[in-house]
């Protein structure tokens, strides 16, 4: 095996010590540099070798357990969840056997316990792995999001959800308006993204260095389309970053700012609108600080992204919703201050990545008691693709992971468009 697997191979199983034994998303461990020291083809796979761990680790414990006494320290777990992941999706059992022994055996603290990691990992390998992993059930969430889940959305719901995130995300593309996406070869989706199952390096994709298009999944996309503004209209685009939908309102004419807190967050922004050629008033600072008065917009607020666990499974590991009571808060709070911006008449899009109806169903609830002057319009909703069992009873959409089963599912989502008595 070269020394490029073992490294990559080595930065997953940090990774996985850092998410499941301190608590970090996995966005903060690479924006921290976790995988910097790598070439690019190796972060890509020690990225895509630690989430597929993570997305497996019930049935990873499963299979392990009835070869392990006790559990051994976290660092050896984690070795050894790698290795019968990469052996249950069909790794030769030679290169991940060794792999992570010499993972084990460089460790100062754990080196002794190589032979422990050899004995289990043969055995798993011996046991017809890519079988054994099939028979067992999809990896549940955990207690403290399950449970408020199962109640919003019942319990068949929530297992149909859980297998969308076993199965992960595949890669959905927004073109500018008029670009031909054909040469992706990838699928139309109802909705108008492009989907592309097994897509490689996204820079290398046809259309890309030309600005053609850029990566949005379908469910993210909609808010864009719902508030659908016309060339000229000035939008206000708040909690911006990383972009997708400041560059689809601003390929559609509008007279677009921008607004993110993460100086980091809206460099991506930055290079995006370079790479498509469009433009927008970038403005970093807090949502809240924002002024002015604008024709419609678009606020896509702080949530617990729980709608994403399927590009994100580190979620569900690396929190404990102890902030969620927070982020409702301001939710709510960012949601009135954006209503004194918009001017008598406009539209608002207000939206959420989460799948609990506190951070959707219910904000806008509250939201039409507390303005007078705010209804909600479900007219907007009507867009291509859009199942009109997804509407809500007060009028917003609700979107799923578990919706979309035969296309590869979607982001959780939640889309509300207000409107503003003239």
């Amino acid at each position: 095996m070269t020394d490029t697997g073992l490294s990559a191979r080595r930065s997953a199983v940090h990774l996985l010590d850092q998410v499941l034994g301190e608590n970090r998303l996995m966005a903060e461990c690479l924006s921290a540099g976790a995988l910097d020291h790598l070439p690019a083809d190796d972060r890509a796979r020690a990225q895509r070798l630690a989430l597929e761990t993570l997305r497996g680790l019930e049935r990873a414990d499963r299979l392990l357990q009835k070869h392990l006494r006790k559990p051994p320290a976290l660092h050896i777990r984690n070795a050894l969840r790698l290795g019968t992941v990469e052996l249950c999706h069909g790794a030769a059992a030679h290169g991940v056997v060794n792999a992570m022994v010499q993972i084990v055996s460089a460790h100062k603290r754990h080196g002794p316990l190589k032979g422990l990691v050899n004995a289990v990992l043969r055995k798993i390998a011996a046991d017809e792995p890519e079988q054994a992993w099939s028979h067992l059930r999809a990896p549940r969430l955990p207690k403290w999001l399950r449970a408020p889940l199962v109640q919003a959305w019942g319990s068949e719901a929530v297992s149909a959800m859980e297998l969308a995130h076993l199965a992960g995300a595949p890669l959905d593309i927004t073109g500018k308006p008029g670009a031909d996406l054909g040469t992706l070869g990838g699928t139309k989706l109802p909705t108008g993204s492009v989907r592309l199952t097994n897509p490689g390096q996204v820079t290398a994709l046809p259309g890309y260095d030309d600005g053609r298009w850029w990566v949005q999944d379908a469910a993210a996309a909609l808010p864009g389309r719902i508030l659908n503004p016309e060339p000229g209209m000035t939008v206000l685009d708040l909690c911006a970053a990383p972009g997708g939908k400041t560059l689809q309102l601003a390929a559609a004419g509008a007279i677009v700012t921008a607004v993110d807190s993460s100086e980091q967050r809206m460099k991506r922004l930055r290079e995006n609108l370079a790479r498509t050629g469009l433009t927008a008033d970038l403005r970093v600072q807090d949502a809240l600080q924002t002024e002015g008065t604008y024709d419609a917009i678009l606020l896509d607020a702080p949530c617990s992204a729980t709608g994403t666990i399927r590009r994100h499974p580190d979620l569900p590991h690396a929190k404990d919703g102890s902030e969620f009571g927070d982020l409702i808060a301001l939710q709510a709070h960012m949601l009135a201050h954006a209503w004194t911006l918009l001017r008598p008449g406009g539209r608002m899009v207000f939206c959420t990545c989460s799948l609990l109806p506190d951070e959707g169903e219910v904000q806008i609830d509250e939201a039409l008691g507390a303005h007078p002057d705010m209804t909600v319009d479900r007219d907007a909703l009507a867009r291509p693709g859009v199942d009109a069992a997804w509407i809500t009873e007060e009028g917003g959409l609700r979107l799923r992971p578990d919706y979309w089963p035969d296309l590869g599912g979607m982001d959780g989502f939640y889309i509300a468009c207000l409107r503003k008595d003239a």
